[in-house]
């Protein structure tokens, strides 16, 4: 599990994480510029079609490596996934809403926000 916890203004403002593997250090950056640089909320964050680099080895048995391999969800532009190719990656497209795990809770004053992951079907969001 890696979970994170972002601050602003010197108090806790987010809380998010990952279930383990290899991916959720990608999988939680990717959802932390999306919602810190992009503006999207956390649900948008979570849900925008996420992707991964198999290049380094993993660290299950049996550590296995893909040098320049990068998996992404079908649900990338077409024009994206030419524009990766074309820049020398080699490009593995997966089903929609096959990677990343996430769960993301914030707090703004007294409100709550709470956001998670519908791939599948993992994750749930709830508050009072």
């Amino acid at each position: 599990m890696l979970s994170a916890l972002a601050l602003r203004d010197g108090e806790p403002y987010l809380a998010w994480g990952s279930p383990g593997g290899d991916q959720q250090d990608q999988w939680t950056t990717q959802f932390f510029l999306r919602h810190v640089h992009a503006g999207m909320n956390l649900q948008e964050a979570i849900d925008a079609p996420a992707w991964h680099s198999e290049h380094f080895s993993i660290s299950f048995w049996p550590r296995t490596a893909r040098p320049g391999v990068l998996v992404v969800e079908s649900r990338l532009p077409p024009a994206t996934i030419k524009e990766l190719r074309a820049r020398g990656h080699d490009v593995e497209v997966g089903p929609a809403w096959s990677e990343g795990r996430l769960t993301a809770a914030s707090r703004l004053g007294s409100r709550r926000r709470a956001a998670a992951n519908p791939r599948g079907m993992q994750g749930y969001a709830a508050g009072r």
